[in-house]
């Protein structure tokens, strides 16, 4: 007969970096969360998956809608380097659609923003740069007469 036995290491394939993420409209808000833990870990784990969720528009318009823009806002002035990189990249991928460009307009994030100009970390600045890149182009298609 088999016997069933119960290892106590994680499964090679587990990567302990990568959060969990709820299903369906419990998502986005459980991530929002998340961003205003004071465990360090569960910041930089809800940042990665917002970077990967933020690549799609309605992802960003629900984002923005439940107040990750705020949330947001507050990481940019975190004491840890990897959670202001991580940050500035969810902003800057955010800045890539239209309706992010218009979120930061209306929750002063441009502003937030500028405070990292001086930052020490060169991805962070780079981050930096690039969402005030995609917020400063316009669409091919756009008319700007």
């Amino acid at each position: 007969m088999a016997h069933a036995r119960i290892s106590m290491y994680l499964p090679p394939d587990i990567n302990p970096a990568q959060a969990a993420i709820a299903y369906g409209c419990r998502a986005l808000p459980k991530l929002n969360e998340e961003l205003q833990s004071e465990d360090l870990l569960t910041r930089q784990k809800a940042l990665r998956a917002l970077c990967d969720l933020m690549h799609d528009p309605e992802h960003v318009y629900v984002a923005i809608d439940i107040g990750c823009l705020e949330s947001l806002k507050a990481l940019l002035k975190d004491s840890n380097d990897v959670v202001r990189i991580q940050a500035t990249e969810v902003l800057y991928i955010m800045a890539t659609h239209n309706v992010g460009r218009e979120g930061f307009l209306e929750h002063d994030i441009i502003l937030a923003l500028s405070f990292l100009l001086n930052d020490p970390q060169p991805a962070c600045r780079q981050n930096l740069h690039l969402a005030y890149k995609h917020l400063a182009q316009l669409p091919s298609d756009v008319d700007s007469r």
